[in-house]
């Protein structure tokens, strides 16, 4: 059991990595809504399962890990329960598309992101967009550092074809 000082000390580090987990979020969910519900959703699981955590260990690996699989298993439960229209008049945006160039490519590049498969986009949120060491990323993904690379890098590329940009090669260095 936890002695409340340390359980303090975990509550105010959850709350640090706020930003970190929305960011992660959004990797998993274009919605900004439906990414928020995942935060929450992982702070809910991570304070109920606060007993097992382990001083010492990475909070923001664990809660990373949490993430991860909330979200893994929603995937497959809607997967696998079609619930009907993907979308709905609710969620439709009225109005005109962004004519700044930047804006464009930023939901190209989302697009884009939304478009790979999981297993390449995860290292591609972790190791670029929340700026996890391929190390943690190998920890909270389950697979060994090498996996991890080859993946990054073929989600990469794959990025670079889904965006019409196979010349550049300069982000395969990274």
């Amino acid at each position: 059991m936890l002695y409340d000082d340390s359980r303090s000390s975990l509550h105010d580090e959850m709350v640090m990595l706020l930003p970190a987990l929305r960011a992660f979020s959004r990797g998993f969910h274009r919605n900004p809504d439906d990414a928020d519900d995942l935060v929450q959703e992982t702070l809910q699981k991570a304070l109920g399962a606060l007993h097992s955590f382990r001083p010492g260990t990475s909070l923001k690996n664990w809660m990373f890990t949490i993430m991860r699989n909330s979200f893994n298993t929603s995937y497959r439960r809607r997967k696998r329960e079609p619930t009907g229209a993907t979308a709905d008049v609710a969620g439709t945006v009225v109005g005109l598309p962004p004519s700044q160039e930047w804006s464009l490519r930023g939901s190209e590049l989302e697009d884009a992101l939304h478009a790979l498969a999981p297993e390449f986009r995860e290292p591609i949120m972790l190791v670029c967009v929340a700026g996890v060491s391929y190390e943690e990323a190998s920890e909270i993904c389950g697979c060994p550092v090498g996996t991890i690379k080859s993946r990054l890098n073929r989600g990469k590329k794959h990025l670079l074809e889904f965006l019409g940009d196979t010349s550049n090669t300069t982000i395969l260095e990274a």
